[in-house]
């Protein structure tokens, strides 16, 4: 899935689901070294624990983050499969 993501650095993220497991997660955009930090240690998670570990997280004074911007992109996955 391509998720275009907004209020954040990184302008896309791109990830698979297979067997609900995340997997080939990639940030366009963004803090290079952080994001591939990020998705490094969300790959082959269940999605609903990357949802539950990510979601809400903010970056600074802005409403959202990237690792939040990966949970809206899973609910948005879900929601749509």
């Amino acid at each position: 899935m391509v998720y275009k993501t907004f209020g954040t650095c990184s302008r896309e993220i791109d990830f698979d689901v297979v067997d609900n497991k995340l997997v080939n997660v990639s940030f366009k955009g963004g803090c290079n070294g952080n994001l591939q930090g990020i998705s490094k240690l969300v790959e082959g998670m269940d999605i609903d624990e990357v949802i539950k570990r990510t979601e809400g997280i903010l970056c600074g004074a802005r409403p959202t983050s990237c690792p939040d911007q990966l949970a809206r992109a899973l609910k948005q996955y879900k929601a749509e499969h």
